[in-house]
């Protein structure tokens, strides 16, 4: 089976505007900043000297001459400003934006848009920018007080937006700013419909969903009470903002203990596709022994995104089912369960590929690791595992690819086989055939060992050597992920990129 199959049914990422492009009457582009599902986010200022007078943001006069430092009509400094500008291409979307804008809501927790026009047939929003970085570049998972904080202003947010009639379509990191305070604001969001009045009652539940799986990537999985919470939230225990609310004042009320920062996970669209079908979880299984996991969808649109989900949600739901009641699990308990939980989600794949009638699949690799004192690390496709030891990267799992194959019967060097025009073609997936062959490795762990769980989108850009510069450089499992996905974006970003990362205590 082919790795990373053409994306289908999506319309085409427009080329980018270059820098110094002039946007409508008051912009120039500085430059591409970010890259997202559906979305590009550029950097841009009011400084147009192919204007002969300048624009007032505070009383809209456009009578200023350009050598003037103030408006000549309300007196407000006429300094350069800068703006973020959000591009969409979805035309569906274009109209309910449209009417979201024209509401002009005022919250303290929403970056509003200043302005909204069409260039070149997609439509561009406007919000001023003072600094604040994208929710897109924060690695997982935050601080304790951090998640809480955003459950909080963000529950808030779609209370005001739906008494207010605006309805989302969906909910995602590409949606919050973060201020340099570390406050989280919504903006540019997917609407689905505006309304004349509220929301319907029947229609607010679906943002607390989206809301919950977010917030439930950014919470440890050693904070097992607020991680569960939010995945009940994920899968719609609640029928609106104002419930979810009541329910985390509760929450709140428990003052969950901030964890060490041990672990650290991010992922990416890359620079070239437009749908991210890579995926990603951790899960506390028993007190002490966690699972993660990594998966690489492959089938295109409403296919690989699905399967890469469903093998995540799977595997780490069953393998938490089989050791619900197993106490103190022997180390072949341990590896029978995640086993049975592979299996698991390979067959639940296939069975869903079958009543969908179309061609799915993923790569998957995982590891379940005891006590910091034994990981078991399983994989099928070509998601790989590390293991940073002593400073010294250690590839764990073998890739099931047919270069690899032809790496190990010697008729391709490792360097030939990072540029193959084969080297998409997997010998073996995660829901194509059932009862799936799966590699799983016994590491004995080691005080200060990482572990490096990453799809091809990492590793296919980033040479091994580069990958255990960055790990030996930072110390925040967090920063290491960012500069992980930055680094393959640095060697092209052609596929979609996710990095986890897993330590152990220095002791």
């Amino acid at each position: 089976m082919q790795g990373g199959l053409a994306e289908q049914h999506l319309i085409p990422r427009p080329p980018p505007f270059p820098p110094g492009t002039q946007l409508s009457e008051h912009y120039s582009v500085e430059g591409l900043v970010r890259l997202s599902e559906g979305r590009m986010f550029y950097l841009a200022n009011d400084d147009r000297p192919d204007r002969p007078r300048k624009f007032c943001w505070e009383c809209g006069s456009d009578e200023t001459p350009r050598a003037a430092a103030s408006c000549v009509r309300c007196g407000a400094d006429l300094s350069p400003r800068r703006f973020l500008i959000s591009v969409r291409w979805e035309t569906s979307g274009y109209e309910p934006f449209a009417a979201f804008f024209d509401k002009q809501l005022d919250h303290p927790g929403l970056v509003s848009p200043v302005d909204l026009f069409f260039q070149d047939g997609v439509l561009c929003s406007v919000t001023p920018w003072g600094g604040e970085g994208l929710m897109l570049d924060e690695g997982s998972p935050l601080g304790m007080a951090q998640v809480l904080e955003l459950a909080q202003r963000a529950t808030g947010m779609l209370a005001f937006l739906q008494s207010n009639g605006v309805r989302l379509a969906t909910l995602t990191r590409a949606n919050f700013l973060v201020r340099r305070d570390g406050q989280f604001l919504l903006f540019d969001p997917e609407v689905a419909q505006v309304y004349e009045g509220p929301v319907p009652e029947a229609h607010r539940s679906i943002e607390v969903a989206h809301l919950g799986a977010i917030l439930r990537r950014y919470t440890p999985a050693t904070a097992v009470e607020v991680h569960d919470f939010f995945l009940s939230a994920e899968e719609g225990t609640f029928a609106s903002p104002f419930e979810f609310g009541r329910a985390l004042e509760e929450l709140l009320a428990t003052e969950p203990e901030e964890p060490p920062v041990l672990t650290g996970a991010m992922s990416d669209v890359g620079l070239c596709r437009v749908l991210n079908e890579d995926n990603w979880g951790w899960v506390c299984l028993q007190p002490g022994i966690f699972l993660y996991v990594v998966a690489d969808g492959m089938g295109g649109h409403e296919s690989g995104e699905v399967a890469s989900e469903m093998a995540v949600s799977t595997i780490c739901h069953v393998a938490r089912e089989r050791l619900r009641e197993a106490r103190d699990p022997s180390d072949e308990t341990l590896e029978n369960v995640l086993d049975e939980a592979f299996q698991a989600a390979n067959n639940t794949i296939k069975d869903h590929s079958i009543r969908m009638g179309n061609d799915m699949g993923t790569t998957l690799v995982a590891a379940l690791v005891s006590q910091d004192r034994l990981a078991l690390v399983a994989n099928v496709g070509d998601s790989r595992a590390y293991l940073l030891r002593h400073n010294v990267l250690h590839q764990v799992t073998r890739d099931h690819s047919l270069v690899a194959r032809m790496v190990e019967q010697n008729r391709l060097t490792p360097e030939e086989a990072r540029n193959h025009p084969h080297s998409n073609i997997l010998l073996r997936t995660v829901g194509t055939e059932r009862n799936v062959d799966i590699d799983i490795f016994r590491v004995e762990l080691e005080p200060g060992d990482q572990l490096l769980l990453n799809s091809d989108g990492l590793w296919g850009e980033v040479e091994d050597e580069d990958l255990e510069a960055v790990l030996n450089h930072y110390s925040d499992p967090r920063l290491v992920c960012r500069e992980l996905v930055r680094a393959a974006h640095h060697g092209g970003g052609r596929d979609n990129i996710t990095v986890l990362l897993v330590g152990t205590p220095k002791g």
